[in-house]
């Protein structure tokens, strides 16, 4: 079971998850962080800011979850470009150990693999941060994906691209196709953390962490993980039957134990 943690907004999750990346930060001679975009984990990174300045982060890598394929990374909505904007300048970190997915057209088909092997070969992700979507797909795994997939290009649904509109000029701005991480490669990540904040996330909060497993719902795979934590403001575990049983065994748990 994953452990979910309810708390009053989402400052106070962004509190709580940052306070958990830096120990991870200061634990390890080379922390691996698997980095989330949009609004969702916004929080986390605000609160990262003021934590960790001053403090030497020289020697903290990242992997982003997904890109677009076919827009150029200079462009102010490329995840490379949110990634660089929201997370590497305001905490200080090394361009050169922050990859994200080659969206170019022209290496489109050996991406995914390479992407695959960077990760291995930076020892896998210890952190991943995750937002839902209300389909219930984390990272741009839309309903159907494998729960074994890789690293691979997906063809975006209309919904999503509706959603990522407000960022463009226009929905015809908005690319078909992105390349992301398979939910077979987040879930090799060592702790996964979900957050969700909102009544319009409550349904897919409650399928993924206690409906059936299903394609469908493909962040239900979180429970297939030995170590995941859905960090949750009131209005997005407002469906979550077992609610009351999470704000109790959070209350009674050893604080050595972090999150």
């Amino acid at each position: 079971m994953a452990e979910v943690v309810i708390v009053e907004n989402k400052d106070a999750a962004g509190a709580l998850v940052a306070d958990e990346m830096v120990r991870l930060i200061e634990s390890k001679p080379d922390p691996v962080l698997g980095l989330a975009t949009g609004s969702t984990p916004t929080p986390v990174y605000q609160a990262l800011r003021e934590r960790l300045a001053g403090r030497d982060v020289s020697h903290v890598r990242g992997f982003a979850l997904d890109e677009y394929v076919g827009l150029d990374p200079a462009h102010p909505e490329s995840y490379r470009s949110v990634i660089t904007r929201e997370v590497v300048e305001p905490l200080g970190l090394d361009p050169a150990l922050i990859q994200v997915p080659n969206g170019a057209e022209e290496t489109i088909e050996r991406a995914g693999d390479d992407y695959e092997q960077a990760i291995l070969g930076a020892g896998g992700v210890d952190l991943q941060l995750l937002g839902i979507g209300t389909t219930g797909h984390i990272g741009f795994n839309e309903p159907g994906s494998s729960f074994a997939s890789t690293t691979r290009v997906k063809t975006l649904t209309e919904q999503t691209r509706r959603d990522n509109a407000r960022f463009f000029a226009s929905l015809d701005e908005v690319p078909r196709h992105c390349i992301t991480q398979g939910l077979g490669t987040i879930l090799r990540a060592r702790h996964l953390v979900l957050l969700a904040f909102g009544e319009g996330k409550a349904q897919a909060v409650a399928g993924a962490v206690e409906g059936p497993l299903s394609s469908m719902l493909p962040a239900s795979a979180i429970q297939l993980h030995p170590h995941v934590t859905v960090v949750v403001d009131e209005a997005a575990a407002s469906r979550l039957e077992l609610a009351d049983y999470y704000r109790y065994t959070f209350a009674n748990k050893p604080a050595w134990q972090g999150i």
